[in-house]
């Protein structure tokens, strides 16, 4: 039985399941794996010892569910976390169902998502990504500038990736780049799900 069969148990995928890293290799002889967080700040994955996996697949744009992989039974997969800790840029972790290195390697690629409901709750002026993905942003004159598709970690601050819809494709024309700095955004309302601006239509 491999080991994606013995993860194969009857377990609910959380609605809100958020992807939040990937298994990139094994850690030590004990079945430990180093996992890439897709944050500077790996707050999600030290907040719940439940991780769901989904097996190595093309990119799906932040906070999406992918589609079951072809020649992969579909349904979730549960990781039980038993420790999990910061090692330099990565995490390390094991897991009840990851006995030695072996298994560890096997999971290498995979995808981990953790339901967005367990996660931290942030400080004031704080937010998640995956919380203000598919957001509108409108300027100071009430102009609608687009929808944030992605955000840019650029090291001081991150940047609003926004488009003037969703779908459009990504270095289009009508893309706009602004830095998610005080001196730019002045209000973020996730409950009207919109961001104010200081950014004019023609920058």
């Amino acid at each position: 039985m491999t080991l994606w069969q013995q993860l194969d148990e009857v377990t609910v995928w959380p609605d809100d399941a958020v992807e939040v890293g990937r298994i990139v290799d094994a850690w030590g002889i004990k079945g430990g794996f180093k996992v890439q967080p897709f944050s500077a700040d790996p707050k999600a994955l030290f907040s719940s010892r439940r991780w769901f996996l989904q097996p190595p697949a093309a990119p799906t744009r932040a906070g999406v569910v992918p589609a079951p992989t072809p020649g992969v039974p579909a349904g979730p997969r549960l990781l039980k976390i038993t420790h999990a800790k910061a090692h330099g840029e990565v995490v390390v972790a094991q897991a009840q169902d990851v006995p030695d290195r072996s298994a560890a390697e096997a999971l290498k690629g995979t995808r981990v998502f953790v339901a967005r409901g367990s996660f931290p709750t942030p400080t004031d002026g704080e937010y998640y990504w995956v919380d203000l993905i598919g957001l509108t942003v409108v300027n100071r004159q009430d102009e609608v500038l687009g929808v944030v598709a992605d955000l840019l970690d650029t090291g001081p601050h991150c940047v609003l990736r926004i488009r003037a819809r969703a779908d459009a494709p990504e270095g289009g024309a009508d893309e706009r780049l602004v830095p998610f700095v005080e001196a730019y955004v002045d209000r973020v309302d996730l409950p009207a799900r919109r961001i104010v601006v200081d950014w004019g239509l023609d920058y």
